[in-house]
C-alpha cells in the first residue's frame, strides 16, 4: 500500500482501479436518459433535416421572379403548411405560402418572410428581393449527414443530446449502468438527527451530506445507520456491503488513533491501494479493493468529506461510467492575499462571483477549519492551493471549481 502520496497520484490510481472494472449496459426510454452516460456511438439514421423545409413563415418563391426595383407581385398558387406535403409545382410568377418547418415546393429556392409582404386576394406584393438565393430556406442535412456520428459513448445525456436521438426516431438508448454505492458513517459520538443528544454525542452530518452529493452525480445509494468503534462489527457490516455493492464510501475511522480501525481491515480483508495523500482538507483518506467492491475511506471531518467526495469520489463514479465529457475547473483571480506552509495540495473554500467585466473572482472564506460545515453554507465554490505555493496575492490566478450558482459581483476587486 503506498503511503503519503501526491494527490495527481491518488487520482490517477482510482481512475485506474476505476477502468479495470467491467461496466454493465441497460437501456432505457428518454424520459429516463438525462445525465445517464452513453453507451454506444449513434449514428443518424436519416438525414436532419430530412427535407427541405422553412425557416420561418413567409412565401416560397423563384429567387429569379423577384427584381431589383420592387415592389413585385407574384400570384399566390396555394398554402403549404408544417405536417403536409402539398402537389404545388413553381410557375414563373407564382408563390406559395409557407409555414415554420413546413416543406418547400419543389421549384420554389427561398423564402420571404411575411412581414416583407403584402396581400390582395391571390396577389402577394413583395418589397424587398432578399440578398441571396435559398435565404431561410434549411436544407435537406444542413444540421447533419445521414450516417454522420451524431454522440459519442462516453457522453453524458443532457436536453439536447436526448433532443438529437429523439431527431434519429430513438425511443430508448443504451446507457452504462450506474454504480451501485453503500455509505457508512462510523463513530461512537454520533447520533442520527431526529433522536436526543447524550452528553459528548454529535448528529450524525456526514451520512446525509454523503446521500446528497451521490444524488448530485446522479447516484442513489444505501445508507446504514453510523457504526460504533467495533472492529468485529465494522469487518461485518463492511465485508456484508462488499459482496453486494460495487462501491463502498466510509467516513471516519481512517486516520491513525487507536479506534481508526479501518485502514488495517482493509489491509487484512482487501487490497489497499493507497493511505494518505498530500493534499488539505482531507488528508488521510484510505483506497482499495473490498471484495467485489471498491472501497474509498473519507476522512470524518464534514468539510473534509466535502473536498475529497468533489476531488477523489466523484471522478472515480465518472470513471466507473466511462463518462469522458468531465467538467474542467475554471480560471479565477484571488479578491484576497492568502499565505500557509507549502506542502500539500490544498482545497479552499469561497466565494465564486463574475465581475461585470466578465472575470471570474474567488473571494477566499477564512473559516478554513474542516470542521466548519456551517461556514461551508456561506462558499459556492473550491479554489486550489498547489503544493508549491506558500503565498498567493490579490489578483493571482487560481483554479477554481464551482459548486453551487455563480453570482455576479463587481466589474474589479
Amino acid at each position: 500500500m503506498q503511503t503519503m502520496i501526491s494527490f495527481q497520484h491518488a487520482v490517477d490510481l482510482v481512475i485506474d482501479a476505476a477502468n479495470r472494472r467491467e461496466r454493465a449496459v441497460e437501456t432505457v426510454g428518454l424520459a429516463r436518459a438525462s445525465g445517464r452516460v452513453l453507451a454506444q456511438d449513434i449514428f443518424s439514421p436519416l438525414p436532419l433535416p430530412p427535407f427541405r423545409n422553412s425557416a420561418v413563415d413567409g412565401f416560397a418563391i423563384r429567387w429569379d421572379d423577384l427584381v431589383d426595383d420592387m415592389p413585385t407581385e407574384l400570384h399566390l398558387a396555394g398554402e403549404q403548411f408544417a405536417g403536409a406535403s402539398g402537389a404545388f409545382s413553381a410557375q414563373p410568377g407564382t408563390c406559395v405560402l409557407v409555414t415554420t418547418g413546413a416543406p418547400i415546393p419543389e421549384g420554389f429556392d427561398t423564402v420571404v418572410m411575411r412581414e416583407h409582404t403584402e396581400r390582395d386576394g391571390a396577389g402577394i406584393r413583395f418589397h424587398r428581393r432578399p440578398a441571396r438565393v435559398g435565404e431561410f430556406v434549411r436544407s435537406v442535412g444542413e444540421d447533419a449527414a445521414m450516417g454522420e456520428c451524431l454522440l459519442s459513448a462516453g457522453s453524458t445525456l443532457n436536453a439536447a443530446r436526448i433532443g438529437v436521438a429523439a431527431a434519429c426516431g430513438l425511443d430508448r438508448i443504451a446507457v452504462i449502468t450506474r454504480p451501485t454505492v453503500a455509505v457508512f458513517t462510523l463513530g461512537d459520538e454520533l447520533q442520527q438527527p431526529g433522536n436526543p443528544l447524550c452528553p459528548g454525542q454529535i448528529y450524525d452530518s456526514n451520512r446525509p451530506m454523503l446521500q446528497a452529493l451521490l444524488a448530485e452525480c446522479g447516484i442513489e445509494s444505501v445508507s446504514w445507520p453510523a457504526l460504533p468503534d467495533d472492529p468485529n462489527r465494522l469487518k461485518a457490516a463492511l465485508m456484508d456491503a462488499a459482496e453486494a455493492f460495487d462501491l463502498i464510501i466510509t467516513c471516519g475511522g481512517v486516520s491513525a488513533g487507536d479506534k481508526d480501525f479501518l485502514p488495517t481491515l482493509l489491509r487484512d480483508a482487501g487490497k489497499p491501494i493507497f493511505w494518505k495523500i498530500r493534499m488539505k482538507p482531507g488528508m488521510p483518506v484510505l483506497f482499495g479493493e473490498l471484495g467485489r467492491s471498491v472501497y474509498l475511506g473519507l476522512p470524518g471531518n464534514p468539510v473534509s468529506v466535502l473536498a475529497t467526495f468533489r476531488q477523489l469520489a466523484r471522478p472515480l463514479l465518472d470513471a466507473m461510467q466511462s463518462r469522458s465529457d468531465v467538467a474542467l475547473p475554471m480560471r479565477a483571480k484571488l479578491r484576497a492575499p492568502v499565505s500557509r506552509s507549502a506542502g500539500r495540495r490544498e482545497y479552499r473554500r469561497g466565494t465564486l462571483e463574475v465581475g461585470m467585466d466578465g472575470q471570474l473572482w474567488v473571494t477566499p472564506d477564512p473559516a478554513d477549519g474542516s470542521h466548519r460545515l456551517v461556514a461551508a453554507t456561506r462558499n459556492n465554490a473550491l479554489w486550489v492551493m498547489d503544493e508549491q505555493d506558500a503565498e498567493l496575492s490579490a489578483g493571482d490566478v487560481v483554479d477554481t471549481e464551482a459548486f453551487a450558482h455563480i453570482l455576479r459581483g463587481t466589474a474589479a476587486p
